[in-house]
């Protein structure tokens, strides 16, 4: 029987931050890299162009929409490898664990009949880069390819088809390292744009829902997290793969983006979001970016900043009776 090409599947957008150690990672276990760069300015396309088993394809969407550019990359590594196919969907913060050619769970993936998924634990990586928080579910991050077709959503959507009844692998050694969280200005930065983009797309949506939904690594408790095993990294180490370091980049795209969102629909519009902790106006002094009329001011009053630290404060514990009560009550006064 042959055996089907690995290829790895990468949206990208100004991700040189991490890029090249994952590129390097994922050709340890990809034959082909297929990335889908959406109008990087920071020289993640070069970066991408220079390995050898990259296939750079373009995403010309201006808007965010992670349905497209999932069947864009879908789309380029079918036309890539018309055989057997093994997909891994990661993104540029995602690389496998190095032991993953010491596990039989990889030999079993591969041997699977098409239209299996592939599901992995998810190590959340914390910022000393010794412990990790790793989620109960099994996540979809890989298929072997039977051509289904995949539709997804614009946001926080499945990133390969999972057919209805699919059988699965799942993985319990090799599992997916999550750097998100290792650079946390930037992973702060960003949650504030998803609540931004949330606000502006379902305008309905409660706030206290988009609070919750953006706000879980601040639950993260130290007796929640264990420590990084070594063997997650070695391989890539010995191969020379630095996998600790971690690169701060003076500005963030989604502070400029989220900006935008302010200046174009004023302040008040996010005034029930609680993404008002940077000084936006030294922010958009330093980007170029000018102010509305009123400027780039906190619109909150005392009732939305007491009910944000009301959030924070129970964020370790909203599935609990006693919150989701009083988070029920929330909607009768819009929230």
């Amino acid at each position: 029987m042959t055996r089907p090409k690995v290829v790895c599947l990468c949206p990208v957008k100004n991700e040189a931050w991490i890029l090249d150690r994952y590129l390097r990672c994922a050709a340890t276990w990809a034959d082909h890299i297929v990335v889908a760069d959406q109008g990087s300015d920071d020289g993640s396309d070069e970066i991408a162009a220079a390995h050898p088993k990259v296939r750079l394809v373009r995403n010309p969407d201006p808007k965010y929409d992670e349905g497209a550019r999932q069947r864009l990359l879908l789309a380029a590594a079918r036309e890539l490898v018309p055989g057997p196919r093994v997909l891994l969907a990661l993104d540029a913060d995602e690389m496998l664990t190095a032991d993953r050619a010491e596990s039989p769970e990889w030999a079993t993936a591969l041997a699977a009949p098409p239209g299996t998924v592939l599901r992995f634990q998810w190590v959340n990586i914390w910022p000393d880069l010794e412990t990790c928080w790793v989620p109960d579910e099994d996540i979809p991050f890989g298929f072997v390819d039977d051509g289904s077709d995949h539709t997804g959503s614009a946001i926080h959507s499945r990133r390969l088809p999972v057919p209805p009844g699919a059988p699965s692998v799942v993985f319990r050694r090799v599992k997916v390292l999550h750097y998100q969280y290792t650079e946390w200005d930037r992973m702060a930065s960003k949650q504030r744009w998803y609540q931004c983009w949330e606000r502006l797309t379902y305008p309905s949506k409660r706030a206290a829902g988009i609070f919750r939904q953006y706000n879980f690594m601040h639950a993260v408790r130290a007796a929640d997290r264990r420590p990084l095993a070594p063997e997650w990294l070695a391989g890539y180490e010995r191969a020379g793969i630095d996998m600790t370091s971690v690169r701060k980049d003076p500005e963030y795209r989604w502070d400029r983006q989220v900006l935008e969102m302010f200046r174009t629909h004023g302040p008040r519009t996010f005034r029930k979001l609680d993404v008002w902790d940077p000084d936006w106006a030294a922010l958009a002094g330093r980007l170029g970016v000018e102010p509305p009329a009123g400027g780039f001011g906190d619109p909150r009053g005392p009732v939305a900043r007491a009910l944000h630290r009301w959030l924070r404060a129970t964020q370790g514990r909203h599935h609990r009776y006693p919150t989701r009560g009083l988070q029920w009550l929330l909607r009768f006064v819009g929230w």
